[in-house]
């Protein structure tokens, strides 16, 4: 049985997101399997300004993409062939991964595959570090190791539904009812007619009467220490 190689999967060269594992000319194989796979994800968090506290509340702002590094080693040499091909054949794959081509105006996105499993990562290609390591007499090179970075990509639309925008610490956008006023907003989303003064504040609202139907107001988000006890997001906590 065949060793199975970790390929790496092109979009396809259409307006949306398309991928295509039967198209040979969007699949890069690894010419041998990398040692170990390195992921990286991050997240960060604020701490909330509160007086005479010694461990004050941690609030959520944002996640950075998870990150996937490997090295692939690429040897046209090694062959029982007379002809030694150039290696840059091989790294000239990778190498496209990083230019923009076609409507896209960026660099493809890619999914990662290795044997029966499902897809292990999908991203882009954020650092390419190329090294030549063995040349024929006439400078062709025939050896190679790539060092590839990998960032996570993922659509706006696909991360919007798994998030859960109701809590009243994320920002979101609200449409102006007939008979709303920013009081009757701000008690309706924070449960704190007080909290008028951050939605005008967001969206530079000089006269908070002057309210019209149909009006799109940014809600801002508001920091824990300052979130009702019966706000939605404390509502929804467990």
């Amino acid at each position: 049985m065949a060793l199975d190689k970790l390929t790496i999967l092109v979009e396809a060269d259409a307006g949306k997101l398309q991928f295509n594992r039967r198209d040979k000319s969007h699949l890069i194989e690894a010419m041998f399997n990398p040692k170990s796979l390195g992921i990286t994800r991050s997240v960060q968090w604020e701490s909330a300004k509160a007086a005479k506290r010694d461990s004050p509340e941690l609030q959520y702002t944002t996640a950075n993409p998870a990150t996937l590094t490997l090295d692939l080693f690429f040897d046209t040499y090694d062959r029982p062939q007379a002809d030694k091909p150039s290696v840059y054949v091989h790294m000239k794959k990778l190498v496209d991964l990083t230019l923009v081509k076609g409507d896209k105006h960026r660099p493809p996105v890619c999914q990662l595959f290795w044997g029966a499993q499902e897809m292990i990562f999908q991203g882009v290609l954020q650092n390419l570090d190329q090294n030549y390591t063995m040349f024929l007499e006439n400078g062709v090179p025939v050896r190679a190791t790539a060092k590839c970075t990998f960032m996570q990509w993922r659509a706006n639309a696909s991360d919007l539904k798994k998030q859960n925008l109701m809590s009243a610490d994320v920002a979101k956008s609200w449409t102006v009812r007939r008979g709303q006023t920013l009081a009757s907003i701000a008690a309706e989303e924070y449960l704190d007619p007080a909290n008028w003064r951050d939605i005008a504040a967001a969206n530079g609202i000089d006269d908070p009467l002057a309210l019209a139907p149909g009006t799109t107001l940014l809600l801002p988000a508001l920091p824990v220490g300052r979130l009702s006890p019966g706000s939605r997001r404390n509502r929804e906590e467990p």
